[in-house]
């Protein structure tokens, strides 16, 4: 198991410091002192989403799994049975894709941000393009489809999921929460792990989050999400994928063979 572990809301204002501990509850306390709901923990459960340590964000949005964000319109959608399956440890998309492909996929970052999460978005960027999909990404200074904002609270990164055939548009990141020390490649990790949200994939270790995160195993089942296997992709757990629900402080994710299986059957 790698060591220190962190969920993209990572407590406090450092990666290393201790992971929150996890308790089901049927009324989760979120930010600001509102608390979700059941009959919006029921809504979250029947997409496929765990219900553990939901948040709201500064947008009155909600984070699940750490870092996906669902809007009060995702909520009420009731997706088709679908799932991306590699191995045992599995890579996951929602049902939404990006479409019109081969298209570009045009990328800002915020002056708000040290000049290192430039070069470390980059290094995402990069790490995508090599890949020669018929999604392709550039950085652009402003009007992307993919703006990365600075973000605040008790959560390091959120993004959410593709909507009419377009990414999702926004990525926050709270860049107070890596430390001064942080190599350029886990800040690219949680980038391109960020843009993979935006794309459509969910966590690799979805089905049991305690394999990168540690603590308690979590396991919602197929729910309205589904399951599709990739053939010919390894089985048995999946270490390095870069879409695993948590990262060491100083870990580097490019992307793993398995990782790069999905991403060519989804583009």
């Amino acid at each position: 198991m790698m060591k220190r572990m962190l969920p993209v809301w990572a407590a406090g204002l450092a990666l290393t410091l201790t992971v929150a501990g996890c308790t089901e509850k049927e009324n989760v306390p979120a930010a600001a002192g509102q608390e979700i709901s059941a009959a919006t923990l029921s809504q979250i459960r029947q997409l496929g989403f765990s219900t553990q340590n939901v948040r709201r964000d500064e947008d009155g949005n909600y984070l699940v799994e750490g870092d996906i964000l669902l809007t009060a319109q995702n909520l009420q959608q009731r997706p088709t049975v679908q799932l991306l399956r590699v191995g045992q440890d599995e890579q996951y998309r929602t049902t939404n894709l990006v479409t019109g492909l081969p298209r570009t996929i045009t990328v800002s970052i915020s002056n708000q941000f040290p000049a290192s999460f430039t070069t470390a978005l980059d290094v995402a960027l990069d790490r995508y393009n090599a890949e020669n999909l018929q999604l392709r990404f550039a950085r652009v200074s402003s009007g992307a489809d993919i703006r990365i904002l600075r973000g605040a609270g008790d959560y390091l990164a959120s993004a959410g999921f593709p909507s009419g055939g377009e990414p999702f548009n926004l990525i926050r990141v709270n860049s107070r929460a890596f430390g001064p020390d942080i190599s350029t490649g886990t800040i690219a990790s949680v980038l391109a792990h960020e843009i993979g949200h935006c794309i459509g994939f969910r966590h690799t270790d979805y089905m049991d989050r305690s394999y990168s995160c540690g603590g308690q195993a979590v396991n919602e089942g197929a729910s309205t999400v589904g399951a599709i296997y990739i053939p010919g992709t390894a089985v048995g757990p999946d270490p390095d994928s870069w879409m695993l629900s948590c990262i060491g402080a100083d870990d580097d994710r490019p992307f793993n063979a398995n990782d790069k299986t999905a991403l060519d059957y989804l583009y």
